[in-house]
């Protein structure tokens, strides 16, 4: 059965700023939001609201006046919600297409702001936009920084007992909530032992990635290595240099010392 996409928690995202565990905001967003499936705007709003929560993904909440509710189809399935209520789920039909419990509202909400507002599981529907820009994964949380900067510490990864990329001019990616990532030009890389593969993956503050295999004394690491070849205008400096995921790695030293491996959903 499928979650809400504000039911997917993420243990190593931060709190917000002044938020508490139980702390539930929506938070007003001057961006036009559209949603589509089957070839067809299921919700075209200029009057988002924007749900945050402590460690939970942000979700677009429609009024329920800008959305298709003629192609809603009510479902048995009901989830209780901390702070908000019940939440009834729809599925979602355009012609002989179907998304299984993709909507859901509060028909009496706990909170009364709740009311008369509509939300979809995003990975079910088609696309997504912010005005004409087409978005990915989830939305972007206003609260959630991406800054990358020019460094000149020195940058070593070790994969099966080998130095596989060493450099002093990394460019540092410091993401709200998640560890520092080294990003290395291609020229400091041993590219010999690289493979790529045919993974990708989207991130809505960076863009799609594209992956590497390493290969060391015939040990495959599977998709331990990453790039953005063309990244989204907020976040041109990462174009091209290639990541190493440090908690699949041997080791990462920075200037010589030894850095602890992250915990993450990547562990």
């Amino acid at each position: 059965m499928a979650k809400a996409l504000e039911d997917q928690v993420f243990q190593q995202l931060e709190a917000r700023p002044g938020s508490a565990d139980d702390d539930i905001r929506l938070e007003p967003t001057q961006r036009r939001v559209r949603v589509m499936f089957g070839g067809v705007t299921i919700a075209d709003s200029r009057n988002v609201m924007l749900m945050l929560e402590h460690r939970r993904l942000a979700v677009y909440y429609f009024p329920a006046k800008d959305v298709r509710l003629d192609l809603l189809v009510p479902t048995s399935y009901r989830s209780p919600h901390s702070g908000k209520g019940e939440a009834s789920f729809y599925d979602v039909k355009v012609g002989e297409k179907v998304a299984d419990t993709a909507a859901w509202r509060y028909l009496a909400p706990e909170r009364t702001d709740l009311r008369d507002y509509v939300a979809f599981y995003w990975m079910k529907m088609d696309a997504w936009f912010e005005e004409d820009d087409e978005v990915f994964v989830h939305p972007r949380d206003p609260y959630h920084r991406v800054d990358v900067l020019n460094s000149s510490r020195h940058v070593k990864v070790i994969v099966g007992g080998e130095v596989v990329a060493e450099t002093r001019r990394p460019r540092l990616l410091f993401e709200t909530g998640l560890p520092t990532r080294y990003y290395v030009p291609k020229l400091d890389v041993r590219l010999d032992l690289l493979t790529p593969t045919n993974t990708v993956t989207r991130c809505p503050y960076k863009g799609k990635a594209s992956y590497w295999s390493v290969n060391v004394n015939g040990k495959e690491f599977t998709d331990i290595v990453w790039a953005y070849p063309a990244p989204i205008p907020e976040c041109p400096k990462i174009e091209n240099l290639l990541c190493f995921f440090d908690e699949k790695v041997d080791a990462v030293y920075v200037d010589g010392e030894l850095q602890p491996k992250p915990v993450t959903p990547w562990s």
